[in-house]
C-alpha cells in the first residue's frame, strides 16, 4: 500500500481591516488574528467536479463505492448549494486498493486522526472516503443497493435513499439535531424511502424516533400503525 500522508493542520492569519492607533495618535502596526477562513457562499460546481474526477478513478479501479452525504442528496435532486466536500462509502477492506487507484490517477490521499474514514484531495477540494456511516461499517449488501445517477452527467452509484436516509437518522444525538437540515430531504425523498423499515430500525433511538414521528404530524409520511415500528 502506498504510504499515506499526514499534512499539517495550520490557520489563516488574516490582518484586521483597517489601523491601530497607537498612543499619541501615531500609527501601529495593522494587528493581526487567527481564523478560519470563510467558506465560498456557493461551491457546488467545485465540489462536483472533484466528485466527478474521483468517481471516474474508483469506477475504474473496480472496487465497490457509493456517493453519500450532501453530494448524494444533491444528485437525488434535491436543490442544496454545496460548500463542504464531497463522501463516497467503500469496504475498509478495499482501502487499500483504493488509496492506490487514487494516488496513481493524481488524488492526494491523507490519514486523519480518526480511523472510520481517509481523506483525499482533488483539484483543491476536500475528499471523504467512509468506512463507516454513524458508526454501522460499510458493506456489500449496502454497496449493491446502490442507484446509478447522473451526477453532473457523469454516472455513478449513489447510495440508496432509504440507505442514505437510515445514515442520517443514525447521526442524530442530543449533541447533533439539526432537524430543520434533515426536513427537506425527507420530503424530497419520502416516494422513495421504505419508512417502515426505518421505524423498525430506529425505534429504540429517541432523536430519530422524534423525527420520523414529527414527519408524521407534518404529514410527510403516514402514520404508523400497528405495533412497534409502524409493523401491522
Amino acid at each position: 500500500m502506498n504510504p499515506i500522508k499526514e499534512t499539517p493542520r495550520t490557520a489563516h492569519v488574516r490582518p484586521v481591516s483597517g489601523r491601530v492607533t497607537g498612543a499619541g495618535g501615531t500609527a501601529a502596526a495593522p494587528a493581526t488574528r487567527t481564523e478560519a477562513e470563510p467558506l465560498p457562499e456557493d461551491h457546488t460546481q467545485a465540489i462536483l467536479q472533484a466528485t466527478k474526477e474521483v468517481a471516474a478513478l474508483l469506477k475504474a479501479s473496480g472496487y465497490p463505492f457509493a456517493l453519500v452525504g450532501s453530494v448524494a442528496v444533491y444528485a437525488y435532486g434535491v436543490p442544496l448549494r454545496l460548500q463542504h466536500d464531497s463522501d463516497f462509502c467503500l469496504r475498509r477492506k478495499d482501502a487499500e486498493g483504493v488509496v492506490r487507484a487514487l494516488t496513481q490517477g493524481g488524488v492526494e490521499v491523507v490519514s486523519p486522526p480518526e480511523d472510520w474514514l481517509m481523506k483525499a484531495r482533488a483539484g483543491g477540494e476536500e475528499i471523504d472516503l467512509i468506512f463507516e456511516l454513524a458508526h454501522r461499517p460499510v458493506t456489500k449488501e449496502m454497496l449493491d443497493r446502490a442507484e446509478i445517477l447522473s451526477v453532473d452527467s457523469v454516472h455513478m452509484p449513489v447510495l440508496a435513499p432509504t440507505d442514505l436516509m437510515s445514515s442520517r437518522l443514525a447521526a442524530l444525538s442530543e449533541h447533533h439535531c439539526d432537524f430543520g437540515r434533515l426536513l427537506p430531504v425527507a420530503r424530497a425523498l419520502r416516494e422513495r424511502v421504505d419508512w417502515n423499515a426505518l421505524r423498525r430500525e430506529h425505534t429504540a433511538s429517541p432523536m430519530p424516533d422524534a423525527f420520523l414521528y414529527l414527519l408524521e404530524r407534518l404529514d410527510v409520511i403516514s402514520p404508523r400503525t400497528g405495533g412497534p415500528g409502524g409493523v401491522p
